[in-house]
């Protein structure tokens, strides 16, 4: 992300997101920076600091101050402070036999931003990943109270099956993926079928592979995606069977456009996540 304002949006969108997945309302923030004064101009950081200040004030959260340091690469974050009640946290291992699985943001940002690098991406398809990575899971975390969730994650960095793959080893479950229902973003099976990869997607499946069992019908390209690193991806919900279909709806009806239930929870021990 070479634009400074919205590079500061989407790592505030990002901070934000781990209260959001834990059914939590964020509500102050603190800046952390690192940043290369003698390589890069001021007005850079101010920005950046500018684009996390603009996406604080969308979520309704006060900036209380921050931290800065003279660093040789760039670094910006917030630390994030929410609030929830104690029989409302939600955690990753609390996953239920017959529960469903919902995505609320489609796959595919670190593979597309891979092909932006290398300026392979067209400005209009750069500007959609930018303003998704910097769109809040906010409003999905509104609607995801209203249901019988008991267990949520967002998807970052170590990919949708490595987060999944986190809440099935923490609550001992199994887990079914139609991989055909998952959202993803057209132009990353492209770019993916190309080659283009980030370093990220093959350390995710380094560490996952021995849980991870695919059909033989899942293609290379699609598992590639499923691996990819996301930046300030959606939130990854098991919900009550019979709640999924009304979850997914009331996503939609709010906007969330690309909200889809991806998957089904398994009872056994073998802590595995089958894809087909």
């Amino acid at each position: 992300m070479d634009d400074p304002y919205w590079f500061g949006q989407i790592a505030a969108a990002n901070a934000l997101s781990d209260v959001y997945a834990m059914g939590g309302t964020p509500k102050t923030a603190m800046n952390l920076v690192a940043f290369p004064v003698k390589q890069m101009e001021l007005s850079v950081l101010r920005q950046i600091i500018q684009g996390g200040i603009d996406k604080l004030e969308e979520a309704e959260v006060v900036l209380l101050g921050g931290h800065s340091i003279e660093d040789k690469e760039l670094k910006y974050g917030l630390s994030v402070t929410g609030f929830v009640h104690p029989k409302k946290v939600l955690i990753k291992g609390n996953l239920r036999p017959g529960d469903r699985l919902v995505l609320t943001k489609p796959l595919g940002t670190g593979i597309i931003n891979t092909a932006v690098k290398a300026a392979m991406a067209s400005p209009e398809l750069t500007d959609k990943v930018t303003r998704l990575m910097a769109a809040l899971n906010r409003k999905a975390a509104e609607i995801m109270s209203r249901f019988d969730v008991q267990a949520c994650t967002d998807v970052t960095g170590f990919g949708l099956l490595g987060h999944l793959a986190e809440m099935v080893f923490k609550s001992g479950r199994s887990v079914r993926l139609f991989s055909k229902e998952v959202p993803i973003l057209p132009e990353a099976l492209d770019f993916a079928a190309m080659g283009l990869i980030p370093a990220g997607a093959y350390k995710n499946r380094e560490f996952r592979e021995s849980m991870v069992l695919f059909d033989k019908t899942v293609n290379r390209t699609l598992q590639d995606v499923l691996f990819d690193p996301q930046t300030s991806g959606g939130l990854l919900m098991s919900v009550k069977a019979s709640q999924a279909a009304s979850l997914v709806a009331a996503l939609k009806e709010a906007g969330i456009e690309a909200a889809a239930e991806i998957g089904e929870v398994v009872d056994g021990p073998e802590e595995k996540i089958r894809i087909e």
